[in-house]
């Protein structure tokens, strides 16, 4: 049972934007699906979910972006969860570049667990919770050392239109 799921991809040329790089609901994809896959590798699959017929809704999302993602790059979505309250989980995300760690996006999404037929919020029941490993702040994966992929895609001359 990992406490931090990796969730790897790699950009398709349907995720880039006018500007020429990945746009950023598709970060917010990578996310749901990173958090789907996690929730589907600890036993709760939609399946299961769906059986229960309660699960999770978005409350809120938090994202910061760093640096900008390509096509045909590899990518990580690191995903954990930090917390569960009575009625909801905060699920934290580093979106990273495989190749070099370069820090693409640092975000989390607040969860709401409901029931579906009445889509009301219901209390995180404790076989969900015992399911998944909480990553305390202090055990969270350090951010590898930043830096500028732009400038050394350009010296590499595999970026050059800016």
């Amino acid at each position: 049972m990992p406490a931090i799921f990796e969730h790897q991809l790699v950009v398709r040329q349907d995720d880039i934007d006018v500007l020429g790089h990945v746009n950023n609901l598709v970060y917010l994809r990578w996310m749901q699906d990173a958090a789907v896959a996690h929730s589907a590798a600890q036993g709760w699959t939609t399946a299961k979910y769906l059986e229960l017929g309660a699960g999770w809704v978005v409350r809120s999302h938090k994202i910061e972006y760093r640096q900008p993602a390509f096509v045909d790059e590899s990518i990580v979505v690191r995903t954990w969860i930090a917390n569960f309250k009575k009625i909801q989980s905060l699920r934290k995300y580093q979106i990273l570049h495989s190749d070099d760690d370069a820090v693409l996006a640092v975000a989390e999404t607040n969860w709401a667990f409901i029931g579906f037929e009445h889509r009301v919020p219901r209390r995180v029941p404790g076989e969900i919770i015992e399911s998944f490993v909480l990553v305390e702040p202090a055990s969270e994966p350090s951010l590898p050392r930043q830096h500028n992929r732009l400038k050394k895609l350009e010296q590499t001359g595999k970026r050059d239109d800016h």
